[in-house]
């Protein structure tokens, strides 16, 4: 049996510790070693109790939780999951906390919630377990040149599933694009609030145009539709004209937006003319989906172990024979190019 993960919980509001605290404590897998109220006590417990694992409150007194995660990164960088206000503002922070280097993060519960933070201490030991890269954060850029020099789109659709360190990843990914992209939808596993701050921050720092995806929105070329978070699935529909659909239905995988629905509705729609694409994540949503893809005549395409924050999804999709080839996520972008690429006698 492998030690509890030990975690150390900072937040400036002590009812919330508590709460913490106690849906951590609840798990036989998790070890609350300590409490901070401000990043001073933060850091003094930091050194005292050598936790593996930080949960973070990003509002905070005297030093925000933003400015004292760069300094973990930079100092003694370590699992870090950010604990945010289901907000606008909330999201836009936690956005750039992943970019930092944050590993995952939660939202606050409201009154009444039934099961608060419930995937906090799932959360919690992947972090312990993870053995991820720290990286510097994705500065504000003007969008990089095309990866494909002269790129000229064909006629497949790509879709991408991720989850945890999928904002770092997709950001990688979605940058080698080139404006005239070929159409992208992706279901990224995240709180309902955080998705359009998250489309929006793709916008900025992409060629294409990046958007939350809406019901009926028609996939063109030189677009990337991302998934609201939320209450419905995105699917595929209507294969002479490709639209998204936002459908109710219960989670899948424990998700909803769910990775396989988005993926099922791809293979069924596209067959052949399609790309799917895992990058890393907690658990297996999408691996059974990629493998409809590939039975389907799809091309499929796995990111590695080295490379992901969580080699979850991932791991399950290349063991159930989805993955057609796995590649580090720097490579991901390109290939996906060279895969969507009309040929040189015609579109594909």
């Amino acid at each position: 049996m492998n030690a509890a993960a030990r975690v150390l919980v900072v937040d400036d509001s002590a009812t919330m510790r508590g709460l913490i605290t106690a849906v951590l404590r609840s798990d036989p897998e998790v070890d609350v070693v300590g409490q901070a109220g401000d990043a001073m006590e933060a850091r003094a417990a930091i050194k005292a109790l050598n936790p593996d694992v930080v949960t973070l409150d990003i509002e905070m007194p005297n030093m925000n939780g933003l400015d004292f995660l760069e300094k973990i990164m930079t100092l003694r960088p370590m699992p870090v999951i950010m604990v945010s206000t289901m907000t606008h503002r909330g999201a836009d922070a936690t956005l750039a906390a992943l970019e930092i280097g944050a590993f995952d993060c939660v939202g606050k519960p409201s009154p009444g919630e039934p099961h608060p933070f419930g995937d906090l201490a799932e959360k919690v030991k992947a972090a312990a377990r993870s053995q991820r890269q720290y990286v510097k954060p994705v500065a504000e850029r003007a969008p990089p040149a095309p990866a494909v020099a002269d790129f000229r789109v064909g006629r497949k659709i790509v879709a991408i599933g991720s989850s945890t360190g999928g904002v770092e990843a997709l950001i990688n990914v979605l940058q080698k694009f080139p404006a005239n992209c070929p159409p992208t939808v992706i279901t990224q596993h995240m709180p309902p609030t955080f998705t359009r701050s998250f489309a929006e921050r793709l916008n900025r720092l992409c060629a294409p145009v990046v958007e939350e995806a809406t019901d009926g929105a028609r996939l063109a070329i030189g677009k990337i539709y991302l998934a609201p978070g939320g209450e419905r699935h995105l699917r595929i529909a209507n294969s002479s004209a490709p639209h998204c659909r936002l459908v109710e239905g219960a989670p899948v995988n424990g998700h909803r937006p769910s990775v396989d629905v988005l993926f099922d509705s791809v293979a069924e729609l596209a067959g052949r003319n399609a790309v799917g694409v895992i990058l890393t994540g907690m658990g297996r949503d999408g691996a059974a989906g990629l493998l409809k893809m590939r039975h389907a005549g799809a091309r499929t395409i796995g990111q590695n172990e080295k490379t992901c924050v969580v080699y979850g999804m991932p791991r399950v999709a290349h063991e159930l024979g989805a993955v057609e080839h796995q590649f580090p996520l720097n490579a991901i972008g390109e290939e996906i190019l060279k895969i969507t690429a009309a040929r040189k006698e015609g579109s594909e």
